[in-house]
């Protein structure tokens, strides 16, 4: 009767939902209902060994269309809040939460769990080896259409006895293992940067993003918008940009602390964070934080007017010479519209060049001015049109073509006009400029209204000469009349152009190396042959002539296709290049982290301004001697060729052309960015302020 007696007192306490020994073994407490969510107490051992922490958990069930809420709610609700005073052996415990799902209804964003969640505890018992008896009074926020909080009362014994695996160790591992944790081998946060109120985060995927997102936490708390997020490298590598959903007058979030959590299905990850100011990309003069299109159409109508000056555009320099010569004496009418064809030319190629950037970034590729001189055709063309205007300077050939790029320069008609500007475009696009980085950085982040806008600022920038001499076309007449003189000039010019095109034969060598290069320019000579044959002879070879020369440009066209970029065809390191090391990003915060100073020098052999800036800064004088320092690692990033690492490396500090030059160091171990055209006394500064010789103003060349 008394065993039978204390069988029916079991059976009972358990019925009435109270703690027993046997649960108290399983580690598992009994479910507490409390409207629409039930919740109990589990733990992933039986009895309380000798552990100084014990693995708990708190489980919870919400009815469907029911949420409750993450330690940082969002807009609205409250995080769950745990009251152990009545525990017995217990000093406190401490919730983990798994990683969050967003919630958005009606404009507001909250982070929570639905369906069915269970938070990982860490239980620290008073004295170690001795039961526990853990009461837990919870309180919840609980919501659907409506909110209702709700308290609930929930208790588990756990004996002394050896600490054997519950029947819930397997749904607590499975718990902790949804936490986020810091960097791991998943998920990688690259960098953050922040314009006012806009984060902007960058991140990567081993094996690709599905549907990322990201909450952010800052002291004092602000909520965020939901992120819009831009994919790139196959979805490895993907943009995310939140706004700040009420922001104060005056907020910056630059240089703000904050804990960032990344999910994207069941990856997470979460680290702490300092937001950088993002960098004035690609100039000498910072932005203010918050510029509006306004203000950067404006920066890029100077950096298209300054462009005219650069290296790069002193081939182009002799057609415009050409162009105003051949206006000496001509009507103010004809001047003006001459001109007015040129400038229109160089807004058209701009927004040719809008419109391949907008679809090449919607297809998530990455884009940058310049960009195409990375691929061999269109060297190739580049070539082919180069050395066809040499012959036609040179008076190889006469007979105009309005429909093809290779129009008479100078002709009665408006359409050589007009082709000269499109080669003014195209033959500038190797260089960057002051002011033009900021801009082209500005309208590459942004949206295809943003990047139509600034390149179209940019073209107009670029034909403002080609526009005051429309508008005061008796500028024109000042010029020597056209005569004989202009024949020698013409042979001068015709020379100079054909030294553009050896140099794009060199930049063509490392793309598909020295044989098929060179292969292209024995054609490109031959090209020429043909055409003075075919006007110097009569008859049949003097029709012969210009066929073949369109015959033998297919063929230069065709060597990129046949041959491919060779493994062999990368740049070769000459003796000024005996220090600089191959650019891996990793490296840079352990040379960072070991007290040394990094010059990171991204470039490309197609750059000519990258060539200015090393002939006369990096490789003489001071600075070559700087990088000679062992306490200085010299770092060359060449993007000659497609790399994607370089891309990603630049679009993380907001830059989309080169040259990009950055230092790092204990004293700057966020970067300080440098202008394009470098100078001794910049180069030098950085480097003492990246190695904490002097004192700076911050990162990312703010100064």
């Amino acid at each position: 009767m008394k065993r039978h007696a204390f069988v029916l007192v079991l059976l009972l306490t358990v019925l009435a939902g109270g703690t027993s020994p046997v649960l108290a073994q399983d580690g598992v407490g009994a479910w507490t209902k409390a409207g629409p969510v039930e919740a109990r107490l589990v733990s992933a051992v039986r009895g309380t060994g000798e552990l100084a922490a014990l693995p708990l958990g708190l489980e919870l069930r919400l009815e469907p269309g029911w949420k409750t809420y993450w330690r940082s709610p969002g807009d609205a609700g409250f995080a769950p809040r745990l009251d152990w005073s009545r525990s017995a052996n217990l000093t406190g415990a401490t919730l983990s939460y798994p990683a969050p799902h967003r919630f958005s209804v009606l404009g507001f964003e909250t982070a929570g769990y639905d369906g069915a969640v269970l938070f990982p505890l860490q239980g620290v018992p008073a004295a170690a080896g001795k039961p526990v008896d853990l009461a837990l009074t919870a309180e919840l926020l609980v919501c659907s259409d409506i909110c209702v909080p709700q308290t609930l009362d929930l208790a588990l014994a756990l004996p002394a006895g050896p600490a054997d695996p519950s029947d819930a160790a397997n749904d607590i591992a499975r718990a902790q293992a949804l936490v986020p944790k810091g960097p791991n081998g998943l998920l990688r946060i690259d960098a953050v940067r922040a314009t006012g109120g806009t984060l902007e985060v960058e991140a990567t995927a081993v094996d690709g993003f599905v549907t990322p997102d990201l909450f952010v936490e800052t002291e004092p708390p602000l909520t965020f918008s939901a992120p819009k997020t831009v994919f790139s490298d196959d979805d490895r590598h993907v943009r995310l940009t939140l706004t700040v959903t009420d922001p104060q007058p005056g907020l910056d979030l630059a240089g703000s602390a904050m804990t960032l959590t990344l999910v994207d299905g069941d990856k997470a990850v979460e680290v702490p964070a300092t937001a950088t100011a993002s960098p004035a990309a690609g100039s000498g003069a910072a932005v203010p934080a918050g510029a509006g299109l306004a203000a950067m159409l404006g920066v890029a109508l100077l950096g298209g007017l300054i462009l005219n000056l650069m290296p790069c555009v002193l081939p182009v320099l002799s057609l415009k010479l050409m162009s105003v010569v051949k206006q000496g004496g001509r009507a103010p009418a004809a001047v003006r519209a001459g001109f007015l064809a040129s400038a229109a030319g160089i807004l058209a190629s701009f927004l040719l060049m809008a419109s391949v950037l907008v679809g090449v970034k919607a297809a998530g590729g990455a884009v940058g001015w310049g960009i195409q001189f990375q691929q061999p055709l269109f060297l190739v063309f580049m070539v082919v049109l180069v050395t066809l205007f040499s012959a036609n300077l040179w008076g190889l050939f006469e007979v105009p073509l309005p429909r093809s790029l290779a129009d008479r320069l100078g002709g009665e008609g408006l359409a050589g006009p007009f082709a000269t500007g499109m080669f003014a475009t195209l033959l500038a696009t190797p260089c960057s400029a002051p002011f033009l980085g900021t801009a082209v950085g500005f309208a590459l982040s942004k949206g295809p209204v943003e990047v139509y806008a600034i390149f179209a600022a940019l073209g107009v920038g670029l034909a403002l000469p080609y526009l005051a001499v429309a508008a005061w076309p008796r500028v024109a007449g000042w010029l020597p009349r056209p005569g004989r003189w202009m024949a020698t000039l013409k042979t001068v010019l015709g020379v100079a152009l054909m030294l553009t095109a050896l140099w794009l034969l060199s930049v063509l060598t490392v793309q598909i190396g020295e044989v098929a290069a060179a292969t292209v320019g024995l054609l490109m000579a031959a090209l020429v042959l043909a055409l003075w044959i075919g006007r110097s002879a009569s008859g049949a070879a003097g029709k012969a002539g210009p066929v073949l020369a369109g015959a033998l440009a297919v063929v230069a066209f065709a060597m990129p296709a046949v041959v491919g970029p060779p493994a062999g065809a990368a740049p070769v390191a000459d003796a000024s290049k005996a220090r600089w090391v191959p650019f891996v990003e990793a490296t840079i915060r352990e040379h960072v982290a070991a007290g040394r100073t990094v010059f990171v020098d991204v470039t490309a052999d197609w750059c000519i301004t990258c060539q200015a800036n090393k002939k006369l800064v990096l490789n003489r004088g001071a600075v070559a001697t700087r990088m000679e320092d062992a306490a200085v690692v010299p770092m060359r990033a060449d993007w000659t060729r497609p790399d994607a690492a370089i891309a990603k490396f630049l679009a993380d500090h907001g830059r989309y052309g080169i040259p990009f030059n950055i230092v790092y160091g204990p004293g700057a171990p966020e970067g300080i960015a440098l202008p394009e055209l470098l100078s001794d006394g910049a180069v030098l500064e950085a480097l003492d302020r990246a190695a904490g010789k002097v004192a700076g103003k911050g990162a990312n060349g703010a100064s």
